[in-house]
């Protein structure tokens, strides 16, 4: 790749042996899952396009020929697919875009990672949510374009690398560079307003589970990999604390100490609130479990706390949003 050189290291620079390609890793969980990689003695590669920066390299997924100059240059052992169109309401508008980034992105990727560990971010929306707890087995039934979306995806990287391992994800919050970047993060706005009430959704359950501890499974999954090559197929990991976003904003409150009266909880969904989503998608995730690859989920409070810090303490971004 022209400008971009992966060989370029001196001689007594002591270099990994084990090499990992993060696409996406501009993104929320991609930042975690490099950082993850990089920091355990791994030799990490970060892809990104749109929010691509000097230590991340550009490269279009959509572009069959980027992808594999990228993957023939870099070599990796292992892929973690992180990139992806996630949010649910901008698939339904773009659809064409968003299912040419998850699925086509992905039959490119697999086809192009033979002999390659490879590892796929998918989602608990590809279930309906009416009959939880879900395993690996369980047959799945997309309720949005977003679910099918990351559904055809699975399909088109076990069809094209059936060594491939798909890592199914709920909700996800870390370490944002904004707020909007989570749809867990994103309610710290309704805690600051304080004085104004506001109604926030208690129907629908969730798991929220923190970016860090999903980049630990795959570096697990990949170290494991890397030992025995039969670890392959549909895994599930998901923190185990169930909320609705009106019981996260609470929580939240209660991490940095504001006040939640002003929160007013809203057990109907309302007409025209976007693509329809799941009640209850709990993963069943025993199978890591059993193969000793999980991690323990930081509790939210923690774990919510080290994702907004920043946030709490600046405070020309208080008075740019809140004023």
């Amino acid at each position: 790749m022209p400008g971009f050189n992966y060989g370029d290291y001196q001689d007594e620079v002591y270099t990994p042996y084990r090499r990992v390609l993060v696409t996406g890793a501009t993104g929320l969980l991609g930042r975690a899952v490099y950082k993850e990689f990089k920091n355990n003695d791994w030799d990490a590669l970060g892809c990104g396009y749109n929010r691509a920066r000097p230590c991340f390299l550009k490269c279009n997924l959509l572009d069959d020929d980027a992808v594999r100059g990228v993957i023939q240059g870099f070599q990796p052992h292992v892929i973690v697919h992180c990139a992806a169109e996630r949010r649910p309401d901008v698939v339904e508008h773009h659809t064409e875009e968003a299912m040419n980034l998850n699925v086509h992105a992905c039959s490119t990727l697999a086809k192009e990672s033979d002999g390659i560990f490879l590892i796929y971010i998918s989602t608990d929306y590809v279930f309906d949510g009416r009959n939880p707890p879900y395993g690996e087995n369980d047959a799945p039934n997309p309720l949005n374009l977003y679910g099918k979306s990351k559904l055809e995806g699975e399909r088109e990287i076990l069809r094209h690398c059936p060594g491939a391992a798909v890592l199914r994800v709920p909700i996800l919050f870390g370490e944002v560079e904004k707020v909007e970047e989570s749809a867990v993060t994103v309610l710290w706005d309704r805690v600051q307003e304080g004085a104004e009430s506001c109604t926030i959704d208690h129907s629908q359950q969730r798991f929220p589970t923190y970016t860090n501890d999903v980049a630990r499974v795959c570096r697990n999954m990949a170290e494991r990999a890397l030992q025995d090559p039969s670890l392959r197929g549909i895994f599930h990991y998901s923190a185990k604390e169930q909320m609705t976003k009106y019981e996260m904003a609470c929580a939240i409150a209660d991490a940095f100490n504001l006040p939640c009266s002003h929160l007013i909880p809203m057990t109907e969904q309302p007409a025209g609130a976007g693509a329809q989503r799941p009640q209850n998608a709990q993963l069943e995730c025993s199978r890591l479990e059993l193969l000793g690859l999980s991690a323990e989920p930081t509790p939210f409070k923690t774990a919510i706390r080290d994702s907004l810090w920043p946030f709490q303490h600046d405070k020309r971004w208080r008075q740019t949003v809140f004023h």
